[in-house]
């Protein structure tokens, strides 16, 4: 009986089965090799890096007491964030400036400043994220979560942040929104006899920077 041979598989079919499994992830990958074994496993999308600018980024804070609302601002530091599309690991830190917060009231402010934040003793307050839960889109919009740890007044906190960002080329935009128990975290409160104010400060971070692949 003629033994009939097996045709290798040329180098163009083995390029066309690697697209089709990179475009097709929920196909089993044969074993084939050692080597097309690895290539299966690399990461379809590289690691992010976002730069902050501070001249482009500010934080905007809300809270309500039974006089009315009160709306104020701090500045930004600085900051950059990087991050992996496939596993949602994320690292880096964003700095706000809580000695420039302010609220269009002196006496306000000041108290906020010397006896709520005491911002001369803890001047800055800090975020790090953690990991990215949603898809990242490599250009336009997209809604993600957050989870990170902000470190303010001496102590860190476990937050997660809703963060909308548009991504173009090398450059990127965003905002994040999240609440601050801050009564509840160990800061005074500020209400008093005659003035009541809601203990969870609603808090928006608009920012913009640069874009780049990680090294």
């Amino acid at each position: 009986m003629t033994r009939v041979r097996k045709a290798k598989p040329t180098s163009f079919t083995a390029a066309v089965m690697l697209g089709v499994l990179f475009f097709l992830p929920g196909v089993v990958a044969p074993q084939q090799n050692a080597q097309t074994t690895a290539a299966a496993a690399a990461p379809v999308a590289a690691r992010v890096s976002l730069t902050v600018d501070p001249a482009q980024s500010r934080v905007h804070w809300t809270v309500p007491s039974t006089l009315h609302t009160v709306h104020g601002t701090f500045g930004v530091t600085g900051g950059s964030m990087s991050f992996d599309p496939e596993s949602g690991s994320a690292s880096g830190e964003i700095v706000v400036d809580t000695k420039s917060g302010e609220s269009g009231n002196g006496g306000r402010d000041k108290r906020m400043h010397n006896e709520i934040l005491e911002t001369a003793k803890f001047p800055e307050a800090v975020f790090r994220p953690t990991r990215v839960e949603g898809k990242v889109s490599s250009s336009g919009g997209c809604d993600v979560k957050v989870y990170g740890t902000l470190s303010v007044h001496g102590s860190d906190h476990q937050i997660t942040a809703l963060v909308h960002a548009e991504l173009a080329g090398k450059s990127w935009k965003g905002s994040a929104k999240f609440d601050v128990p801050y009564v509840l975290w160990g800061i005074k409160d500020p209400s008093n006899f005659m003035l009541k104010v809601n203990h969870v400060v609603s808090v928006e971070i608009e920012m913009s920077g640069s874009l780049e692949p990680a090294n």
